[in-house]
């Protein structure tokens, strides 16, 4: 057994399909078709049943495919530590961002890491936090940020770099403004209101659900988008009311033409945070990405 059977069976995995898995390990198909018939006649059982035109691996496959990832993992992280214990300052940082985090995260962090990192590539991958946490834990990527979400994985490891308020959010001039006490706003006043809410795979649109349903509101009113900038253009022509993060409105250009107010009963706050999958090593170039980050939240 060597690296290289590891990432062939692997590869085939998660694609199901042997053309596909062929082109992401840049062989041809004829000849990781050829390798996978010899080790499964090595072996003397089948890693894949094939079904569909798919290759969907057998009970052998997937205990077969757990060791093949912790293998691989380990791997990787003893690459990334021996790296840093030589200095070489080379590598790739695979990095995952929820598209609005994205647009602002990337042009205040990325020019000042690849000027003290000049030689580590950084493939950034976008997308919902659902998704990304699936990235993560496939190791496709090595780092996300994102708010931390109710229920930990206990697979992934999540380091706090700021604490972030959940704003409730309306046009200007909205009736809930003489409703509201000292900036807080019950929610409960929404009750008639339309609601602009983000996807249930985003964590904002996770976390508002959460406590619009613990108020007893009724989503039957309500849109669903995971477009930032349409959320904040439809609260601004008073459309309907959404909920949004500070940093988002913060970091927003131009600055949004909206009132918002806290959650009544002490406000809404999630964790923004730097995750990684448990046990992964973290070299020396992510820690200073995570510092980057870590300022530019403070």
């Amino acid at each position: 057994m060597d690296f290289r059977e590891l990432s062939y069976v692997t590869a085939i995995a998660k694609h199901q399909n042997i053309t596909r898995a062929a082109e992401s390990l840049y062989i041809s198909q004829p000849n990781l078709s050829k390798f996978l018939a010899g080790l499964e006649a090595e072996l003397g059982l089948k890693l894949f049943d094939r079904a569909d035109k798919k290759y969907i691996p057998t009970y052998a496959g997937r205990r077969y495919l757990e060791y093949a990832h912790m293998i691989l993992e380990t791997k990787a992280s003893l690459d990334a530590e021996l790296s840093d214990i030589i200095k070489r300052d080379i590598g790739v940082l695979n990095i995952g961002l929820p598209n609005m985090r994205c647009a602002f995260m990337l042009p205040k962090t990325l020019p000042a890491f690849s000027r003290k990192y000049p030689n580590v590539k950084v493939n950034i991958f976008e997308g919902t936090s659902a998704a990304i946490d699936v990235k993560l834990l496939e190791g496709d990527i090595d780092l996300a940020f994102y708010s931390k979400p109710h229920e930990s994985n206990p697979h992934i490891v999540y380091e706090t770099l700021a604490p972030e308020e959940l704003r409730i959010c309306t046009c200007r001039n909205h009736r809930a403004e003489s409703f509201a006490v000292d900036g807080r706003l019950d929610l409960r006043v929404l009750r008639d209101e339309r609601l602009i809410l983000l996807s249930p795979e985003q964590r904002t649109g996770q976390i508002s659900r959460h406590y619009l349903r613990q108020a007893g509101i009724d989503l039957a009113n309500s849109i669903t988008t995971n477009n930032m900038p349409a959320v904040i253009s439809l609260t601004e022509q008073g459309w309907g009311v959404s909920f949004i993060f500070e940093s988002h409105l913060r970091w927003h250009s131009p600055k949004p033409e909206i009132d918002t107010y806290s959650f009544g009963g002490g406000g809404v706050y999630s964790d923004f945070v730097a995750a990684m999958r448990k046990g992964s090593y973290i070299p020396a170039y992510a820690r200073y990405f995570i510092d980057i980050a870590r300022k530019l939240y403070a």
